[in-house]
């Protein structure tokens, strides 16, 4: 199963690893990801992943991160996102 994972928030040191290296953990693929930062230190990431393996029911892949991260099928967020 495809998801969307998103990550916004101030910036800071290692963001990027701490979610990546739970979602590893977890047996989570990542299949794309994109990230910036908008002046003057706001964080904003949205991932791609495959979480068909993941060791953790879906729903609860956010909660393993301990940060405030969206995450959506990948299904659900087309829907949302179609014009």
């Amino acid at each position: 199963m495809r998801a969307v994972i998103t990550v916004a928030g101030k910036d800071r040191v290692g963001i990027i690893a701490s979610v990546t290296q739970t979602l590893a953990q977890q047996n989570v693929n990542v299949l794309d990801i994109t990230q910036t930062i908008l002046p003057p230190d706001f964080f904003t990431m949205v991932m791609l992943v495959d979480a068909g393996a993941a060791k953790v029911p879906f729903g609860e892949l956010a909660d393993q991160m301990g940060m405030v991260i969206r995450a959506q099928r990948e299904d659900t967020f087309q829907a949302m996102h179609r014009i």
